[in-house]
C-alpha cells in the first residue's frame, strides 16, 4: 500500500516500475525505508563519477535529512564534489564523447580538461583553486602536531568558509557541504590514487610534508570496525553506489570483526543493495551476486538483498527521491 505522504515522482515509480529492474528500484527503496523506520543505521557507498554527475543535487538533502549515517566514498568523489563547487562554470560537456578520436582527446588534455564521459574537468579552475588552501591545512596540522583524515581535511576547508569567493554552485547541492555540517562519518580507502591524494604525494616527495600527516586506510578500516560495533544494535544497512574499492572496503568491516577479532556477536549488515551495470560475471566483485557475500562472511541468509542493474546516474536519485517523499 503506497503512503499517503508519497510524491508524483514516488507515485510515477509505483505505478509504472512493475518489472524487471525496475521493479527491483521500487523493492530496494522500500527496503531502504523499513530499514529507517524500523530505527537501523544506513551506510552509502559512492564509486564511479557521482560527484561528478551532480549527485549532491539530492544526495546532499539525504545527508540533511538523516537518512544516511555513514558514508565511504573514493578520494575522487570527496574531491570532485568540491571542484563542482568551486568551478561549476568553468565545466564542459562533450554529448558526442563516443565519438572522440585520439587526437581529440589530446585536444581536451593541452587544454587542461580531463575528461569523465560526457564532462570534461577543468585542471587550472578545479585542482588549482583547491590546492593552495588544502596544502596549508596539510602544513599547519603538521606543525602543530596533529593528524587528521584526508575527508577531515576537507570538511576543514569547507567549515572556514575560505573557498566562498569561488562558489559557483548553491551550497545546498554540495553532499560535501551537508556532511560537513553534520560532521558526518566519511571512509575514503584508497585516497592515494585520487588527484588530491596524487598532490599530497608530490608534496610528500618534495620533502616538505610528512605521509604521516594525513591518516591512513588501516586507520580508516580502525575507525569503521569501532563504529559499526557501536551502532550496529537494530542493524546497519548497506547501499551501494557502484562497486570497487568504496564498496569492497566497508564492507569487510563485519567479517574482519567476526572472524580477525573473534567477536562472534557482531551482527551481518541488516540490508544490501547494490546499483550496478556491471553484469554478472567471473571473479569481479562488482559482477557478484549478493549472495556470494553469504560465502564470506558479509550478510546473512535473510538479509533483503538487491542488485539492480542500470546506471546509477539514473537510479539512485529515484530511491533518494522515494525516501525524500518527493
Amino acid at each position: 500500500m503506497m503512503k499517503t505522504n508519497k510524491g508524483p515522482i514516488t507515485q510515477f515509480m509505483e505505478n509504472y516500475y512493475l518489472h524487471f529492474n525496475s521493479a527491483a528500484l521500487v523493492d530496494a527503496a522500500k527496503a531502504y525505508e523499513a530499514q529507517l523506520d524500523k530505527g537501523a543505521k544506513m551506510l552509502v557507498s559512492l564509486a564511479g563519477a557521482m560527484s561528478t554527475a551532480e549527485l549532491g543535487k539530492i544526495f546532499g538533502e539525504v545527508i540533511r535529512q538523516d537518512k544516511v549515517h555513514i558514508i565511504s566514498v573514493t578520494g575522487a568523489n570527496l574531491e570532485e564534489d568540491l571542484m563542482n563547487l568551486v568551478a561549476h562554470s568553468h565545466y564542459e560537456r562533450v554529448p558526442h564523447y563516443r565519438d572522440l578520436t585520439a587526437q581529440d582527446e589530446w585536444n581536451l588534455l593541452e587544454r587542461g580538461l580531463n575528461r569523465v564521459t560526457d564532462t570534461c574537468i577543468p585542471e587550472e579552475e578545479a585542482f588549482r583553486r583547491l590546492q593552495k588552501h588544502i596544502f596549508k591545512l596539510w602544513k599547519e596540522a603538521e606543525e602543530a602536531g596533529e593528524r587528521y583524515f584526508p575527508h577531515e581535511y576537507m570538511y576543514k576547508l569547507l567549515l572556514s568558509g575560505v573557498l566562498e569567493p569561488y562558489y559557483e554552485i548553491d551550497i545546498k547541492n554540495s553532499w560535501m557541504y551537508a556532511a560537513a555540517q553534520k560532521n558526518l562519518p566519511i571512509v575514503c580507502p584508497g585516497w592515494e590514487d585520487s588527484t588530491m591524494g596524487n598532490i599530497f604525494a608530490s608534496y610528500v616527495l618534495k620533502g616538505e610534508l610528512k605521509a604521516s600527516t594525513v591518516k591512513s586506510g588501516i586507520e580508516y578500516m580502525t575507525f569503521l570496525a569501532d563504529w559499526y560495533t557501536a551502532n550496529s544494535k537494530k542493524g546497519i544497512g548497506f547501499f551501494q553506489i557502484g562497486g570497487g574499492i568504496a564498496g569492497d572496503f566497508p564492507i569487510c568491516v563485519v567479517p574482519m570483526l567476526y572472524q580477525d577479532m573473534e567477536r562472534t556477536d557482531t551482527p551481518f549488515w541488516s540490508y544490501f543493495c547494490q546499483i550496478s551495470d556491471s553484469t554478472t560475471s567471473y571473479g569481479s566483485y562488482s559482477g557478484a551476486v549478493p549472495n556470494e557475500k553469504i560465502t564470506w562472511g558479509k550478510l546473512d541468509l535473510d538479509t533483503p538483498k538487491f542488485i539492480i542493474e542500470s546506471d546509477a546516474t539514473i537510479v539512485a536519485p529515484l530511491i533518494f527521491a522515494y525516501l525524500l517523499d518527493m
